[in-house]
């Protein structure tokens, strides 16, 4: 029989990197079709941010190339500011490492693990390190090294280090290669059409493992304005985040704490929090115990305190949006988009976008193949960013495909089986920004279904449905108008020749005055659907004005 001391010996401490390698579905890499594309879309993930926080428009190649069977080489090249040689072998060979997790500022990564798994996946896999070459504009030279992730000890292993004379990466940047098991779909090109959409600053070259190349280019020649760094919001923090803040503050006093600690909290609502919380404003930060700590987050929920500050969020913008759809559908009938004013979730500010492309031709001739009635029954294309990085997986596990399922489509004209999403020949663009997006893995393929997040999704989509539906009404009543039309043209020969008889006059002079009075209404509804559409345009720069 074993005693407690025995149990006690068998006890060791687990690293991040064993556990990860004996649960590497949990980061994403469930199937070879899908592992493949995690390596394409960390290495760009990590170049697109670098860029952005360098303030260098990206410039991106991408290749894959296939060796041998199911055997890929993947390497991602950018222009940023590139690795100083010292921080290379943590930020590719250690779990948990960054410069992102600790700070509330709008990001693509935010564990500290993408970049860092694949050369985890990549070892396990093929057994071949992860190639890295930086040039930083101060150096003269190229510094490569090869790594390998040591899982017992989750530290770097330099396999090789050389500086290099080569001049293939420009005047700064980074390119990164790793060789690993995988299976290559389409889904590839998926993730970089729509990281184009959201990132439509950034230009992006493509090489696929048969050679075909192809070239996303930018249709913006400017970055979005940098994100800043924020302070957590009093709504939604919780008991055990209030009580580490006020262990650690330098503030002296409980006023102070809460002006100083606290996005949006001024002097007039840091002492309504303390007055009906009943607590006095000059108590000292330690001396607050946890009944204390209790009124003060219920005081916080019934302040009115100002909603937080947009710069610590880089949305893609209703108008940049609407610029990327049109680009890469230019055959659409009609696009739409809409930005919401940021709210918040457990003291994060978060912001929602939504875009519309409806009536694509290619939907169309899909239409004239087979049945109409069936294929407008198929489920809408949704499309998903986070913090403008496209979410291809878990898409019924995602909290903003819930909020989208939730909308009354058939308000908006569109079709809808309860509780599904809505059918017709359009794609739904939702995307979520936050300092800290809440996903439901370490694989962030899907966002929690928090309450406000799935409320503000829900408004985002219904701002954009109206849209839509003023589009359809119009479009329907000029269908009917014309229809109606068409049916006096058709029988207008008749009815002439009808009232001749009857009038005894001229049975073509009176179908010429028919043809003209036709001609005459078909200019004036021109006119009206025009005016229809100058209107919502009008609407739609009103609304940009007003944000």
């Amino acid at each position: 029989m074993k005693t407690a001391e025995d149990f006690a010996k068998e006890q060791k401490e687990i690293s991040v990197s064993e556990f990860f390698e004996k649960n590497k579905h949990l980061l994403g890499f469930d199937n070879p079709t899908k592992s493949l594309l995690m390596a394409v879309k960390e290495a760009v993930d990590n170049s697109l941010d670098a860029c952005e926080e360098a303030g260098i428009l990206p410039e991106l190649i991408v290749k894959i190339k296939n060796t041998k069977e199911d055997i890929f080489v993947v390497s991602v090249q950018d222009n940023g500011p590139g690795i100083v040689k010292e921080q290379i072998p943590r930020v590719f060979g250690k779990l948990l490492y960054g410069s992102k997790f600790h700070r509330l500022r709008q990001s693509r990564g935010q564990q500290g693990i993408g970049i860092s798994s694949i050369t985890l996946y990549s070892q396990l896999t093929t057994g071949e390190p992860t190639a890295v070459w930086s040039k930083v504009e101060s150096h003269k030279k190229i510094h490569y090294t090869e790594l390998h992730l040591n899982t017992v000890k989750n530290e770097p292993d330099i396999i090789k280090e050389e500086d290099l004379d080569k001049d293939i990466l420009g005047e700064h940047g980074v390119k990164v290669e790793m060789i690993l098991h995988g299976r290559y779909r389409r889904i590839v090109e998926d993730y970089l059409k729509q990281t184009s959409i959201s990132n439509p600053f950034a230009k992006i070259s493509y090489t696929a493992p048969d050679g075909t190349k192809k070239i996303y280019p930018r249709s913006i020649n400017e970055l979005p304005k940098a994100p800043k760094i924020m302070k957590p919001h009093p709504y939604g923090v919780e008991f055990g985040t209030l009580q580490r803040m006020l262990q650690k503050t330098n503030s002296k006093t409980l006023l102070s704490f809460l002006t100083n600690e606290f996005s949006s909290v001024g002097t007039q609502s840091a002492r309504q929090i303390c007055k009906i919380a009943k607590v006095d404003e000059k108590l000292k930060p330690a001396e607050i115990d946890r009944v204390i700590i209790e009124k003060i987050i219920k005081a916080m929920q019934t302040v009115k305190i100002q909603r937080p500050p947009l710069d610590c969020l880089s949305p893609i913008g209703a108008n940049e949006l609407e610029k990327s759809l049109k680009r890469e559908y230019p055959d659409a009938e009609f696009v739409t988009s809409i930005t919401r004013e940021p709210d918040v979730y457990r003291g994060f500010p978060f912001l929602i976008e939504v875009g519309i492309v409806y009536g694509l031709q290619e939907e169309e001739k899909k239409n004239n193949n087979g049945d109409e009635d069936e294929k407008n029954s198929e489920s809408v294309e949704l499309i998903r960013f986070a913090n403008r990085v496209p979410l291809l997986y878990q898409q019924s596990a995602c909290g903003l495909t819930e909020a989208v399922k939730e909308v009354d489509w058939r308000r908006y004209n569109m079709g809808q089986k309860g509780g599904s999403l809505p059918s017709g020949p359009m794609k739904l663009v939702i995307h979520i920004c936050s300092v800290w997006v809440p996903f439901v893995s370490e694989s962030k393929e899907a966002v929690a279904s928090y309450p406000e997040i799935i409320k503000e999704a829900k408004l985002a989509v219904q701002d954009a449905g109206r849209k839509l539906s003023s589009y359809l009404s119009g479009k329907h009543r000029a269908g009917e108008a014309k229809r109606r039309i068409q049916i006096f043209e058709r029988y207008s020969g008749e009815v002439a020749n009808s009232i001749g008889l009857l009038t005894k006059k001229d049975g073509k002079e009176i179908e010429k005055k028919l043809k003209d009075m036709i001609a005459s209404r078909i200019h004036i509804k021109n006119i009206e659907s025009s005016e229809h559409e100058e209107e919502i345009k009008k609407d739609k720069n009103d609304n940009i004005k007003k944000k």
